[in-house]
């Protein structure tokens, strides 16, 4: 696709991270960086104004998870390839990214040396994630079977599990979501039962095992 001109829109809510992606993408001709922002909210308006091929959607935004947004962009532009790109390790996101709908999922730290080819990728149809990432779930896949995991919870209930791990009170954890506290009691409950926890400690102590925060 290297002989038809991409367009591409940068969404993150880090300077530095909207400059570095920037500079790698102009190095190449063909593609056109057609704006940024710091605001998830205006993620969504430039895409439904504008003609975008791909966009690159930071997965936290310290107003709206980026899986939401995400979402928004597939129920009013399903055509637009989203390329999701986070600070987290690949195995704790990516499946769920790809689940709501991204067309891949990249690193931060590995964001300069393949991000090319991730937008290439994802441009033309196709699914990116490391090679590293590939054969680690091909690998978990055996040692998975029958044990819980966070990959089993709904989105918001990730949500609220991690904001639990992060310390977060009930009454926070709601008017971050914008949700009713009994809601998050709600959350809470399910995510307990999935996982077989008794305690908000015991949230804690997985989150950070698994490193989720």
């Amino acid at each position: 696709m290297k002989n038809k001109q991409l367009s591409v829109y940068i969404a993150d809510d880090h300077l530095l991270i909207r400059e570095g992606l920037r500079r790698v993408l102009k190095d190449e001709a063909y593609i056109d960086v057609a704006g940024e922002t710091a605001n998830s909210g205006d993620v969504l308006s430039f895409v439904m104004e504008n003609e975008v091929d791909v966009v690159i959607l930071d997965i936290n935004f310290p107003d709206r998870n980026g899986l939401e947004v995400l979402k928004d962009i597939k129920k009013a532009k399903p055509e637009v390839k989203v390329l999701m790109l986070s600070m987290y390790p690949e195995e704790h996101y990516a499946v769920r990214a790809l689940k709501a709908g991204a067309s891949g999922y990249l690193t931060k730290q590995s964001a300069s040396e393949e991000l090319i080819h991730a937008v290439n990728k994802v441009a033309k149809g196709g699914k990116y994630i490391s090679s590293e990432l590939a054969e680690k779930l091909a690998f978990d896949m055996d040692l998975t079977v029958g044990k819980a995991s966070y990959t089993e919870l709904s989105d918001r209930e990730f949500e609220v599990l991690v904001l639990i791990a992060k310390g977060k009170p009930q009454n926070e954890i709601a008017a971050d979501l914008s949700l009713s506290p009994s809601t998050v009691n709600t959350y809470r409950t399910r995510i307990l039962e999935k996982l077989g926890f008794k305690s908000n400690a015991e949230i804690i102590h997985y989150a950070i095992e698994n490193k989720l925060i």
